[in-house]
C-alpha cells in the first residue's frame, strides 16, 4: 500500500511540474514531466490532457489526426484504464473507437451502403467520444450529430469535436428528433436495456432514420450470453441491473443478453420483418451481434 501511495504522490509531483514548466513557456520540460505523471492513475487523466491541448512531443493527435483529449467523467476510458489486461489504457481507448470505425465500414459495405457517402449520421448513445472522434475524422464534423443522456458528454462532444449535440431523455416518448438521419448508429445501447423499455426505444430510433436510411444496433447475442454463463429466459431475453456506467440508473442502464430470435420478434412487432436488412454474429468487438434495419423510402 506504501508503494502505491508513493507512485501517486510521484505522480502528481510530477503533474505539478509539468503545469508550472507549460505555465514558463519550457515546452520540452513539460512533456518529460507529463510523461512521468502519465504512469499512474491519479494523474494520467490530466496530464494525458494537457498534453494533447499543447501538442507536447508524445501527443497522440500527432499521428492520429484528431483531438485525443478524454472526458474525466468517460466511463469508458475508466474501463479500459481498469481492465487487468490493458498495459496503455489511453492508446487501447483511442485504437477502440478505430476498431469500432472499421467494424461500421465493413459492416455498410457488405450492405452496399458506404459510410463515406453517408451524409447524415446520428451517433445515438454516444457517450463521451470513444468513437465519435474517428467518425468526425471520417466524415467531418457537419455530417455527424451525437446524442446521449448524460449532459456532460453531449457537451464534451461539441466543445471537443464540433459536431451538433442532442440531449436524450430516460422515456423514449419524451425524445424529439430536430431532424432525420440518413444513418442511425446504436453500439451497446441495446446491451443495456431492460424488457421494459428495449422495443419503445427501437421503435423511437427508427424513427430518427430518414426514408431509405439505416438504423444499426448492437446486442449481446448468444455467444456473448454463452461466453458469460448467461442463461436466457424462455423468450431468448436475461437483464441484471449492473453496468460500467456511474452516470445512469442500472434499473434503466443494466446488462441485457438477448437471442438472436428476440430481436428478429421485436424487429417484426414494432417494425415488420420486412425492415430487416442484415445480421452479423459477433461483429463488434467480436462480442456483440449487430443488426442492420432499412426504413422505407
Amino acid at each position: 500500500m506504501s508503494d502505491i501511495r508513493a507512485d501517486s504522490a510521484a505522480a502528481m509531483e510530477a503533474l505539478a511540474r509539468g503545469q508550472l514548466h507549460l505555465q514558463a513557456g519550457e515546452r520540452a520540460l513539460a512533456a518529460a514531466a507529463l510523461r512521468q505523471a502519465l504512469n499512474d492513475a491519479t494523474a494520467r487523466l490530466t496530464a494525458h490532457n494537457l498534453i494533447e491541448r499543447h501538442a507536447l512531443e508524445g501527443a497522440f493527435v500527432e499521428w492520429m489526426g484528431f483531438n485525443c483529449e478524454i472526458a474525466p467523467a468517460d466511463d469508458i476510458f475508466r474501463f479500459f484504464e481498469n481492465h487487468p489486461t490493458s498495459v496503455n489504457p489511453l492508446r487501447d481507448y483511442l485504437a477502440d473507437g478505430w476498431r469500432t470505425l472499421s467494424e461500421l465500414m465493413l459492416l455498410l459495405e457488405a450492405a452496399d451502403r458506404p459510410l463515406l457517402k453517408t451524409s447524415s449520421v446520428l451517433e445515438f448513445a454516444s457517450g463521451h467520444g470513444r468513437f465519435t472522434r474517428h467518425l468526425v475524422k471520417a466524415l467531418g464534423a457537419q455530417r455527424v450529430t451525437v446524442s446521449d443522456v448524460v449532459p456532460d458528454a453531449v457537451d464534451f462532444a461539441r466543445r471537443a469535436f464540433g459536431v451538433t449535440g442532442v440531449l436524450s431523455t430516460t422515456r423514449p416518448e419524451d425524445l424529439h428528433w430536430p431532424r432525420r438521419y440518413e444513418l442511425v448508429f446504436v453500439l451497446s445501447l441495446f446491451s443495456h436495456l431492460p424488457r421494459s423499455s428495449w422495443a419503445r426505444w427501437l421503435m423511437r430510433l427508427f424513427d430518427a432514420v430518414e426514408p431509405g436510411g439505416l438504423l444499426v444496433i448492437s446486442t449481446h447475442g448468444e455467444e456473448a450470453a454463452r461466453r458469460q454463463n448467461v442463461a436466457l429466459d424462455e423468450t431468448g431475453f436475461f437483464f441484471a441491473a449492473s453496468s460500467e456506467s456511474a452516470a445512469i440508473d442500472v434499473q434503466e442502464y443494466g446488462t441485457a443478453f438477448t437471442s438472436e430470435a428476440f430481436v428478429r420478434e421485436r424487429i417484426a412487432e414494432t417494425l415488420g420483418s420486412d425492415c430487416l436488412m442484415g445480421f452479423e454474429p459477433s461483429w463488434f468487438w467480436r462480442h456483440q451481434d449487430a443488426f442492420v434495419l432499412r426504413r422505407p423510402a
